[in-house]
């Protein structure tokens, strides 16, 4: 697995490339859907491939860990095979389930204790079993197993976290490569820079992380409550200090103008549940600004969902029609706002990835941040 830079923007530090993995190309910027449990939420695989244009979906080792299980998907023989999905996929590592039951877990020096949200048996992740749990779901990229602190933390307690996080990626790293790729196909162990808030400590880990040389580095313990100018700070202050010839992957991130306020800043790759957690709601994302397609303005609106849309299911409905589902909960209304949304966001990075090449990505990302924002 290798990233090639092929393109900077002259007006910021957005860049264009192209991760290589044995499932395909990614192409950077990149917008990843995120498939908790092998499947994105009300998409089907072959809309993300046609209607989305997915290029990369993300995985959970937590929740695949606890259903269908890990020797499930091994005789299956992987999750591409399982899931019928023949692109890349990511795995995360479970670390930032195990911050969000904080009720439910223990953190030591081995590892973390937690209590199943199923059924409360009891389990612990170590780095070594994490590895051995990921590389066995099958994913192309890995992420390291790390503590994610909350927001506000404290520097203290960000401090000592921190310390742990590194110790655990070298158990991460010892394990990864003492063990073979499963399933025939290569697959690469990305590391994750914490710190919480703190700039010294996000460039501590960023040069703790960045002497790995891996393919992909990434950001973590952002996104989780921080007002958006302390996101993009700690952001900056971490693209500053990351290599510029390995891709930057930014985790959990975010809002369209959060993608292209941290594509600027240097990023390469995003996730993040909004697109289809919001279109459950009928929270609709546009080129002109957000939707709420429950609203009573909508009732006798005609017009498609979005006419500019790259899905051809925004194009073929109307507003109308859509409010109608949500109104009568019609499980086809969550099928057709996750898949507008979910094409919003992988289009938009598209987009942005082309106006890099051509040179001319700030213009046009300082003129439709503002629409972005926008409540119709």
């Amino acid at each position: 697995m290798k990233f090639d830079l092929i393109k900077k923007d002259p007006g910021s530090r957005a860049r264009a490339g192209v991760i290589h993995t044995d499932h395909g190309e990614i192409k950077t910027p990149i917008f990843m859907p995120v498939g908790t449990q092998a499947t994105v939420k009300a998409v089907e695989q072959e809309h993300l491939i046609q209607e989305v244009e997915a290029q990369i979906i993300l995985a959970n080792t937590y929740h695949l860990y606890l259903r269908p299980k890990i020797n499930v998907l091994e005789k299956a023989g992987g999750i591409h095979k399982f899931m019928s999905w023949d692109r890349p996929l990511l795995t995360d590592s479970g670390g930032y389930q195990v911050y969000s039951l904080s009720d439910r877990r223990k953190i030591t020096e081995a590892g973390a204790k937690f209590s199943s949200h199923i059924d409360g048996s009891k389990h612990l992740f170590t780095p070594e079993s994490v590895m051995d749990i990921q590389r066995s779901i099958g994913a192309d990229i890995i992420m390291a197993f790390d503590e994610c602190t909350p927001f506000p933390c404290d520097y203290k307690y960000a401090k000592r976290s921190l310390g742990l996080t590194h110790r655990w990626l070298d158990r991460c790293i010892d394990r990864f490569d003492s063990t073979e790729d499963l399933y025939g196909y290569e697959q690469s162990l990305a590391p994750i820079a914490q710190g919480s808030v703190y700039k010294d400590l996000r460039v501590r880990s960023c040069e703790f992380i960045a002497e790995k040389n891996r393919t992909i580095n990434a950001i973590g313990g952002l996104s989780v409550g921080e007002p958006h100018d302390i996101l993009y700070d700690m952001t900056e202050t971490c693209t500053n200090v990351l290599p510029e010839d390995k891709a930057r992957y930014l985790m959990g991130v975010g809002l369209p103008e959060n993608i292209l306020e941290c594509i600027a800043l240097g990023i390469d790759m995003f996730d993040c549940v909004l697109p289809t957690r919001n279109a459950r709601h009928g929270l609709l994302y546009t080129s002109e600004g957000v939707i709420n397609m429950k609203n009573a303005k909508w009732i006798e609106d005609f017009s498609p969902v979005d006419a500019n849309s790259t899905s051809s299911l925004s194009r073929k409905y109307s507003k109308s029609y859509l409010r109608h589902l949500f109104q009568v909960k019609e499980y086809l209304a969550l099928q057709i706002a996750s898949v507008h949304n979910l094409s919003f966001f992988v289009s938009l990075t598209q987009q942005a990835r082309q106006k890099i090449v051509e040179g001319k990505f700030s213009e046009w990302k300082n003129s439709l941040v503002p629409r972005l924002m926008t409540r119709l």
